[in-house]
């Protein structure tokens, strides 16, 4: 099987209806992020991509956008108790240290797919058992430098996926099934930009108990509201430094009601 033939591995009849609006659009996703991202940043991302495509350094990589919540619900109506499965990279690593994101990672060389390599990823990270999940659908593809990754997103679903937790933490220093509603939450979400930018190159981020969520995660979580109709208006004004929205971790009972 090649990496793109994955359409045999999944099961979008699975999906709850909540979420059938993901499943059916899986291409509005990264449009969706397209229109947030700031233009002197795609434009950036745009000129890595070219070059990391002709000098043959860009490497596939999955991640598993992992959701879980009742089987039952209408499309556009968030289930109180759906959540998000998130993990925050090792301070030690080489490429996004310290970061929220998907689990996921690399193809290996035998994996036979995005669909195979972000659920092998996802039990090597998470501990989950990937017999309980339900892959529906693969987003369009997207490049993230500085790492050069290729990413495929895994659009996921298990009504019950079972324990987690972090298997190595030279790997994984957090991993944590977040509520959706704490991402939907207006007073969880802020723009962040990194020093070494200007404000201007702000992107969605999420504020949360013990985790920052920006970068292309928070990007495609922001994608992934709008896109599910969840999204409600939150002050998009309210800019920080990326050191600064750091700084504000350890805040209790940002996991409250939207």
């Amino acid at each position: 099987m090649s990496w793109d033939d994955h359409a045999g591995e999944l099961n979008p009849d699975a999906a709850p209806a909540w979420l059938t609006p993901l499943v059916t659009q899986p291409d509005a996703v990264k449009a969706a992020y397209r229109r947030r991202v700031p233009a002197e940043v795609l434009a950036a991302i745009t000129v890595a991509n070219t070059t990391a495509a002709r000098t043959r350094s860009r490497r596939d990589a999955a991640v598993l956008v992992l959701f879980s919540g009742p089987a039952d619900g209408e499309p556009g109506t968030l289930p109180d108790d759906a959540d998000l499965l998130v993990t925050v990279r090792a301070s030690t690593l080489r490429h996004h240290a310290g970061q929220a994101a998907f689990p996921g990672g690399a193809a290996d060389p035998d994996d036979d797919g995005p669909v195979h390599t972000a659920l092998r990823e996802a039990a090597e990270e998470t501990g989950i058992d990937t017999g309980r999940l339900h892959p529906l659908a693969t987003l369009e593809r997207m490049f993230i430098p500085p790492s050069g990754f290729h990413v495929v997103p895994v659009l996921g679903y298990s009504p019950d996926p079972g324990p987690v937790a972090v298997v190595d933490r030279a790997e994984t220093a957090v991993v944590a099934r977040v509520p959706v509603r704490a991402f939907v939450n207006p007073e969880n979400r802020i723009m962040v930009y990194r020093s070494e930018n200007t404000r201007r190159t702000a992107g969605p981020a999420f504020l949360l108990n013990e985790m920052l969520v920006w970068g292309f995660t928070g990007q495609v979580i922001s994608a992934l509201l709008d896109v599910a109709g969840w999204a409600i208006p939150w002050d998009t004004d309210n800019v920080s430094e990326l050191d600064e929205a750091m700084a504000l971790l350890g805040v209790t009972g940002s996991y409250g009601e939207a």
